[in-house]
């Protein structure tokens, strides 16, 4: 289950510290702004990217495609499942996705809030960038304190992150999730083993590369990383999304 983007409340109200060109539109080519300490600055509403939607099936059904669905798909020979870990996605699969976390208004894990379409804003200080998420209104944190990872962490849906500088590079690391988390749509899961190393780069004012490698052994037999591209998007604003509230898929979902 998932909705296109909508707009929000002050959609074309200009955003501070945009560049813009002669008539007036954001120039998202410019130079990626800097913090005071010279760090390149993740501030702002960002959304995935998406090169195919959904694409139409030789029986004229709508099959979607892309990392948010199954990420998979983008990577070549697929992932690679441990055979408990490939049973249960095709299970999944096969009831198609009734009881993903998206589905049942669920907190979603970071793997699969990176990759949904509804927008997010990163708000960067120097020592914490917090992720806001439209979807439901959830939020991530990302220490940039230096403090390390804990060693006997609570499990939870988000895990829990700290990043450092490599560069104009961004390296953040995850650990602490519980265990049953989907990795993406269509059911590839996620362990409580997992450690998830996100590398963001802000290419220039309007795009931001997030690369993911997720080394699961408990679900994959060897790590694979994945790349998604986010894009701007200005003048905008994040809506008031609480997915619980208008929730009557899941028990017509087929197999429920």
């Amino acid at each position: 289950m998932t909705a296109s983007l909508l707009p929000a409340q002050w959609l074309n109200y200009p955003t501070a510290g945009v560049p813009r060109k002669p008539d007036g539109s954001p120039n998202l080519a410019a130079s990626a702004p800097r913090t005071k300490d010279g760090k390149p600055d993740l501030s702002g509403i960002w959304a995935p990217v998406r090169r195919r939607a959904l694409d139409e099936s030789l029986e004229g059904q709508l099959t979607a495609t892309g990392p948010f669905w199954d990420f998979g798909s983008v990577i070549p020979g697929g992932l690679p499942y441990q055979p408990w870990a490939a049973a249960a996605r095709n299970q999944r699969f096969a009831d198609h996705s009734k009881d993903n976390p998206d589905v049942q208004c669920m907190p979603l894990g970071i793997l699969q809030m990176n990759t949904h379409p509804f927008p997010r804003r990163f708000v960067q200080t120097p020592g914490y960038l917090a992720i806001l998420h439209e979807r439901d209104m959830e939020y991530r944190q990302i220490f940039l304190d230096g403090r390390p990872l804990p060693k006997d962490p609570q499990p939870s849906w988000n895990g829990y992150s700290t990043g450092r500088w490599m560069g104009d590079t961004l390296a953040v690391e995850t650990t602490g999730f519980r265990d049953g988390l989907w990795a993406d749509y269509d059911g590839s899961p996620l362990t409580s083993a997992a450690k998830i190393t996100e590398r963001f780069r802000r290419r220039n004012f309007g795009s931001l590369e997030l690369e993911m490698t997720v080394d699961d052994p408990k679900a994959y037999t060897k790590p694979w990383t994945v790349k998604i591209e986010l894009a701007l998007q200005p003048d905008s604003d994040l809506l008031e999304y609480v997915c619980l509230e208008g929730e009557r898929d899941s028990k017509h979902m087929v197999g429920k």
